[in-house]
């Protein structure tokens, strides 16, 4: 499980899982004019639990495992993380109706305990953190703001220019030193200076130059460079099948060594290449 595939959209959901988890160890009910007793929490009744706070808790889990794995998790050819967030949904309705009705299912509570019960901070508490935790589940694919990284991507290993790479990194189209201008690409390396003539020695005459100038390769306008995706993506194999060989998550640097048209071939971090054909919104390193 990759954490940096996790959206901050996910950290909410993982919040609003806790925060439900502490709600279940409160008071549910109160009754007007008694103070101190010691009033029932969800862990007394068995369908407040299983219909609010363990399903809420039990999507988030869904939820967020599915998202941080490669591939998407699949039980029965249903996709778990869906399945997570109608458990969420189905949790929040849940809360809101025990809201009307905190005492339901209790030994001692229910309509018939008269009009003076009122809802706990567990109740309360365990609604907000429901309504909370559905809305995070739903909105995240929908809300780029909810779709970032939720752990930054590090910095590269060295700073470089915008479109560089480290020193001596694969593909890197120059060999000179910081600060010296290296050979451009595809043209040939300059001559020392020429000798002077032996005594007594006809000078050279000098070679005449060809107006062609030499042909360019494809390469020299691209430049290999780090980058990082803004949320997870798949990276296809270079010979065209639409199956993928990896995912890049966000929050780690990968190289692009080759622009194929819109879409770049990139090399992960285990020296597997592929395409990937979604470049939108990509971090340059």
């Amino acid at each position: 499980m990759n954490i940096r595939s996790l959206t901050r959209g996910d950290g909410v959901v993982i919040g609003a899982a806790v925060l439900l988890f502490i709600a279940s160890f409160l008071d549910i009910y109160s009754v007007d004019g008694v103070s101190g007793a010691d009033f029932p929490n969800a862990w007394g009744n068995a369908q407040l639990l299983m219909g609010v706070f363990l399903a809420g808790i039990i999507g988030a889990a869904l939820i967020v495992v599915t998202r941080g794995m490669p591939q998407p998790l699949k039980v029965a050819g249903l996709d778990m993380g869906q399945f997570g967030v109608a458990f969420t949904v189905f949790a929040a309705w849940s809360a809101l109706g025990n809201i009307f009705d905190p005492a339901a299912g209790f030994d001692n509570g229910g309509s018939g305990a008269g009009s003076n019960i009122d809802s706990g901070i567990g109740a309360i508490l365990g609604l907000i953190a429901a309504l909370v935790l559905a809305a995070a589940a739903v909105a995240t694919p929908l809300v780029p703001a909810l779709q970032a990284a939720l752990v930054g991507a590090p910095k590269p290993p060295t700073p470089q220019p915008y479109g560089g790479q480290p020193q001596g990194g694969y593909g890197y189209p120059g060999a000179g030193q910081p600060g010296q201008p290296g050979q451009p690409y595809g043209t040939q390396p300059s001559q020392p200076a020429q000798q002077g003539q032996p005594f007594g020695g006809q000078p050279s005459q000098p070679q005449p130059q060809s107006s062609t100038p030499p042909p360019q390769q494809a390469s020299q306008d691209f430049s290999p460079f780090w980058f990082a995706v803004p949320v997870a993506r798949p990276l296809f194999s270079e010979d065209g099948a639409q199956s993928p060989i990896a995912e890049l998550a966000p929050g780690t640097w990968y190289l692009a060594v080759e622009q194929r048209g819109g879409s770049l071939v990139a090399q992960t971090q285990d020296g597997r290449r592929g395409v990937l054909q979604d470049t939108s919104g990509i971090q340059r390193g």
